[in-house]
């Protein structure tokens, strides 16, 4: 489980880069970089970006979801050997009750009805 989370840190911090690097409305930080690409002969960095931005985010939401998965897994288990031990408890901690003693005490005074 530990190295699935640190795969999901490890794709978040790579989205996050792609995303600071693509260019919006605004003209962003590949503005610079997609005229040096396009002189070199690389016209198309914007749609690697984009796919690479949408193959990273399904990566995220494959491990998350199967990350889930494991962790229910583990807490059922969990909670089965909690709920066994104190059934154990329970039973060790339950007070014996003669069946032969079945006199209830009464105070005698009775509840007014409302």
């Amino acid at each position: 489980m530990t190295f699935l989370t640190i795969l999901i840190v490890i794709a978040a911090i790579l989205l996050v880069l792609l995303v600071l690097v693509q260019n919006s409305k605004g003209g962003g930080l590949a503005a610079g970089l997609s005229s040096g690409n396009q002189v070199m002969g690389a016209p198309k960095t914007a749609d690697f970006l984009e796919k690479a931005s949408w193959t990273l985010m399904a990566i995220i939401i494959v491990l998350s979801i199967v990350s889930a998965g494991f962790n229910s897994s583990s807490s059922e288990e969990t909670t089965d050997s909690v709920t066994a031990k104190a059934a154990e408890l329970a039973e060790g901690m339950a007070p014996s009750v003669d069946p032969a003693n079945t006199d209830v005490a009464t105070t005698g005074e009775e509840t007014p009805a409302q």
